[in-house]
């Protein structure tokens, strides 16, 4: 596999900084004001300037009450809304979009209802990016979300079988990772790479929570996957997590080092007690 890195803003030091760290792979991941003010040549400049490839692009998906696939009240403009960026990304030669199927929180009683606006909304979204050669990646999600375990994602994929799956390692609260990966299988073509505490989404550095990635990383192979092994971190210290610096490229670098190595990562942060 090969190293990729998620990034929340664009620009020439983030190629730079890639580059220098021998990271290959790049996924797109801004907020609303930001993506909409992206400007697609360029971004396709930097990659081609620095040698670093644009693996994937993550769809913007909040705020939740503007942007959401399973909302019977927003969903068909949130459709035609990520269009656009499908179809402009396609351009420059994205051919995978990472997208969420909900927003949150949402209500048992009306999670049969949001799982078929999703699926309508998820049918669309995938004959359009076909149009451009592109495929659209389903990520798992936690807590409330649709996706929260393999039963769903594997419901969310049926409409098409042209959609694919995006496996994010810090999301699965009702599921053993072992599990998930063999269920969902070939149809996983991307990663986002990060560590947790079983309790909560944390995205931390892998060795700084608590999954066995020796054995994820087995499990994976274990179904063909050959896609990026792609990095998508809080790279600040925050509430849940103490550093006594900022995390870099070449953390990353020296992570995928260690777990392709068979070895246990080392960890920057330690985690607080929450």
């Amino acid at each position: 596999m090969e190293i990729g890195m998620s990034r929340a803003s664009v620009s020439e030091s983030i190629f730079k900084e890639l580059k220098d760290a021998q990271i290959k792979y790049f996924e797109v991941s801004l907020y609303k004001e930001a993506v909409e003010k992206l400007d697609f040549d360029n971004l396709k400049e930097m990659s081609k300037k620095y040698g670093v490839e644009l693996w994937s692009f993550h769809l913007p998906f909040m705020p939740f009450a503007e942007i959401d696939i399973s909302n019977p009240d927003i969903a068909k403009k949130t459709v035609e809304y990520l269009k656009y960026f499908i179809e402009n990304g396609a351009k420059i030669g994205i051919d995978k979009f990472v997208i969420h199927a909900s927003g949150e929180p949402i209500k048992e009683e009306d999670r049969a209802t949001r799982m078929e606006t999703a699926k309508e909304s998820l049918r669309e979204l995938c004959e359009f990016a076909d149009n451009f050669g592109a495929v659209i990646a389903v990520e798992n999600l936690p807590r409330t979300c649709l996706g929260r375990d393999s039963k769903d994602i594997l419901e969310l994929l049926s409409v098409d079988k042209r959609l694919r799956s995006c496996f994010d390692t810090n999301h699965l609260l009702q599921e053993d990772s072992s599990k998930y990966i063999k269920a969902v299988g070939e149809k996983i073509i991307t990663t986002h790479i990060s560590d947790y505490d079983f309790k909560d989404e944390r995205h931390w550095l892998p060795g700084e929570g608590k999954i066995d990635w020796q054995r994820l990383y087995s499990d994976l192979k274990s179904i063909g996957f050959d896609g990026a092994w792609l990095y998508e971190l809080n790279l600040t210290a925050n509430h849940t997590i103490d550093r006594e610096r900022d995390l870099c490229a070449g953390d990353v670098r020296k992570n995928a080092e260690e777990i392709f190595a068979g070895e246990k990562p080392t960890p920057i942060g330690k985690a607080k007690e929450l």
